[in-house]
């Protein structure tokens, strides 16, 4: 099930991985263009963005490989497809900014965490961010596992 934060957000699905596989340099809040049966499957808790990145297309900005499964309450009539591409809702600055920084510099734009905000809408933050070498994973693992180190010796335990 989803948890709750204290500004109001319930998180459905985060994209736990982008850290350590990306160095992200700019984060977006976006809204989603859903169906109806989208939104209940999301509001039930179920959604997955591990593997899924966002697009620049067609002059806009696509949610690529989102699974969102289908509700299953609703007839075989209503229902969407689970991978479907989903537009992402920024302004058109924005949107230049974004697709800008992939064609020209390389980067990629990875989905950090979807979530509904105070108000109830359907939200997404995206990052811009910068593929990680080998070397580089490893050594935020040896940073990781010192700071970890430290605290136990700090707490006075082995």
């Amino acid at each position: 099930m989803a948890a709750k934060k204290d500004d109001g957000r319930k998180t459905v699905a985060e994209n736990r991985k982008a850290r350590f596989e990306y160095r992200i340099e700019d984060t977006w809040e976006a809204g989603i263009e859903l169906t109806g049966t989208e939104v209940k499957s999301l509001r039930a808790g179920q959604a997955n963005i591990g593997e899924s990145y966002a697009s620049a297309e067609n002059g806009g900005i696509f949610l690529i490989n989102a699974y969102i499964p289908e509700y299953k309450s609703a007839g075989d009539f209503f229902q969407h497809d689970p991978h479907r591409p989903r537009r992402l809702l920024l302004h058109k600055s924005e949107i230049h900014k974004l697709s800008i920084a992939v064609d020209r510099q390389g980067m990629t734009m990875v989905p950090l965490e979807l979530y509904f905000n105070a108000r109830g809408r359907a939200k997404i933050r995206i990052a811009l961010a910068q593929g990680k070498k080998l070397h580089d994973k490893r050594e935020d693992t040896a940073k990781r596992d010192w700071q970890r180190q430290k605290a136990r010796l700090m707490r006075g335990k082995d």
